[in-house]
């Protein structure tokens, strides 16, 4: 009989406690809503023997100059040929549960309108430039680049830099990405 009756209150507190709303844990889902609904700009991502990927401008640039970040996430064998795949997180990102870097590649963020991304391959010494979210995800999944603008020796160490277009842009020289490049590398 005592262990019935302690079963019955260890139920009822158990149950009370499951009823009762946890403000932090709709805080939480809402802003997670919320980050599913923001957009992010700027995605950049280092091929060397990992598929590095970073949201952040700052950190990209600290890891082009260096060859590491200070806190980061990584999944061995999940980029497209099987590569690990790491991404670069801000001290903010590091209790998260995920980051924009992973929500935009999982397809869970949308790339904003005016999106700008980089993909530097280390072994060709090439900087890689889109503006085009669909580009992006077409050359980082297949490596594929149908229409580009090339200027080589345009990079900030004399790299080659690649301008990926589309079809409705291969015909014009893109001005826009190129300045963008520019200040992003510090070459005004």
């Amino acid at each position: 009989m005592k262990k019935l009756l302690i079963a019955m209150l260890a139920t009822g507190v158990l149950s009370a406690c499951s009823a009762t709303p946890d403000k932090s844990s709709q805080a939480s889902s809402q802003s997670e809503a919320k980050a599913h609904e923001a957009q992010n700009t700027d995605l950049y991502v280092v091929m060397d023997k990992r598929m590095n990927v970073f949201y952040d401008p700052s950190l990209y640039k600290e890891y082009l100059q260096h060859g590491e970040t200070p806190y980061r996430r990584t999944f061995i064998g999940a980029g497209p040929d099987g590569q690990t795949v790491v991404y670069g997180l801000t001290g903010a990102d590091k209790k998260k549960s995920t980051s924009p870097g992973e929500e935009m590649m999982s397809g869970k963020m949308a790339a904003a309108e005016d999106f700008y991304g980089e993909v530097m391959e280390k072994d060709h010494n090439r900087y890689y430039v889109f503006t085009s979210w669909d580009t992006f995800d077409e050359f980082v999944k297949l490596h594929v680049d149908n229409f580009r603008y090339s200027d080589i020796g345009g990079g900030p160490n004399g790299e080659t830099v690649v301008y990926v277009l589309t079809k409705k842009t291969s015909k014009q020289k893109p001005v826009e990405a190129i300045k963008k490049f520019k200040a992003m590398h510090g070459m005004n």
